[in-house]
């Protein structure tokens, strides 16, 4: 299978300083937000961006991070044997009255971030949603948009966009896979 790197290393850092740079501009006061990643690799982009946004603002920023698997309209929808690696969710502070971040890493239909978006009001009410991805690659069957963008990466329905972060794949990368064809897989 053919891989088409996008974003290396280098690429992916400054990428993620930009985004907390965005977030910072369009949240003056940084008191009142929040940062809540989608596990997995949403929630190791958001832990960096807590970081960097921290450093930025010099502010204490709370952190959190969610799992959605039973938040999913889709879970075993296309592969009624593949069952959902559970996550625990940490989101240990006041929503109310706070601009929440919600990150991720790869933004496609939108029923990830419409499930994220349903965690985490159990938890509480905040002022407003705000979201942040890494890779934008369309093809949305839910009106739902980003507010902070990394990349926007064309891509057919058929290609796979892969986020590799070094703290779970020893590597920080972003690669777009051709689709596997049946000669391929002979």
């Amino acid at each position: 299978m053919s891989e088409n790197v996008v974003l290396e290393h280098d690429d992916l850092r400054r990428t993620l300083r930009r985004i907390a740079h965005e977030i910072a501009e369009k949240n003056p006061s940084p008191e009142g937000l929040a940062i809540v990643g989608i596990h997995t690799r949403g929630a190791i982009l958001a832990r960096r961006l807590h970081a960097l946004l921290v450093e930025l603002t010099g502010a204490e920023i709370p952190f959190g991070d969610l799992d959605i698997s039973f938040y999913r309209d889709d879970v075993g929808a296309k592969d009624p044997a593949r069952q959902p690696v559970v996550h625990a969710s940490h989101v240990d502070f006041d929503l109310a009255e706070r601009t929440v971040v919600l990150v991720d890493d790869v933004l496609f239909t939108g029923r990830t971030v419409r499930a994220a978006i349903d965690a985490l009001f159990d938890y509480g009410r905040p002022d407003r949603v705000q979201l942040a991805v890494l890779c934008d690659r369309g093809h949305r069957e839910l009106p739902i948009r980003p507010d902070y963008v990394g990349k926007n990466l064309p891509t057919s329905r058929s290609e796979r966009v892969n986020v590799r972060l070094e703290e779970s794949d020893g590597v920080d990368q972003v690669t777009i896979s051709e689709p596997e064809t049946v000669e391929a897989l002979a």
